[in-house]
């Protein structure tokens, strides 16, 4: 059985969870709190050196690490990756967008308002920047879902559970996607997919960092 070690209020092992919910996949889930340490422990970095969620485990001891590297390898074969291959390559430029676009600006500006204490430096530092390209990303989405129902190609899929993950939570960081109403279809639209399944809340403590974040 499919083995994952995640976070679950991680978008990047969010995005796991879903798509094996949404494929009927039967898989093992072990928790690992990557805030507090539990992978840079000597058994966890012996099986991922890089030191972080999510990681794959197969049975016979195969590894395969990286969100959407995972994402694709559990897809393949189903329709959730395109088979043709120009659909195919346009999903897997919109999840390197979400990696180098996306995530280090609308999941770090989450991290840092509800996982950093009220007066570290990172908030100062960091989120303005990751504000302004969050928000640029925002509209780069917004402009495709203006005339395209999805990311992944004519239908729902890999590179929509990619970007879905963060922008679902996008608020946490302080993004209001009010101002962005393609993007709140395509939304609704993922939520209303079978055999979705949400994020689990951040806990209280994470919480209440981002409501006095706000």
């Amino acid at each position: 059985m499919t083995t994952i070690y995640g976070y679950s209020v991680s978008g990047n092992c969010h995005k796991l969870r879903l798509l094996l919910e949404q494929l009927g996949r039967p898989y093992r889930w072990i928790e690992v709190d990557s805030s507090q340490g539990e992978t840079r422990t000597p058994e966890y970095l012996a099986k991922n050196a890089n030191g972080k969620v999510p990681m794959l485990e197969l049975d016979d001891g195969r590894i395969l690490v990286e969100s959407n590297a995972i994402l694709c390898y559990l897809a393949d074969g189903t329709q959730f990756l395109p088979g043709d291959a120009w659909e195919r390559a346009q999903a897997l430029s919109w999840m390197f967008f979400e990696q180098y676009s996306h995530e280090p600006y609308i999941a770090v500006a989450r991290f840092i308002r509800g996982w950093t204490p009220l007066d570290s430096p990172r908030r100062t530092a960091e989120l303005p920047r990751c504000c302004e390209r969050g928000h640029q990303a925002l509209a780069v989405m917004e402009r495709h879902l203006s005339s395209q129902p999805w990311f992944t190609g004519a239908d729902y899929g890999v590179a929509d559970i990619a970007l879905f993950a963060y922008t679902d939570v996008a608020h946490h960081g302080g993004f209001d996607l009010s101002g962005f109403p393609a993007i709140c279809d395509w939304l609704a639209r993922v939520r209303a997919t079978p055999g979705f399944v949400a994020m689990p809340e951040p806990a209280p403590e994470n919480a209440a960092l981002i409501e006095a974040s706000a």
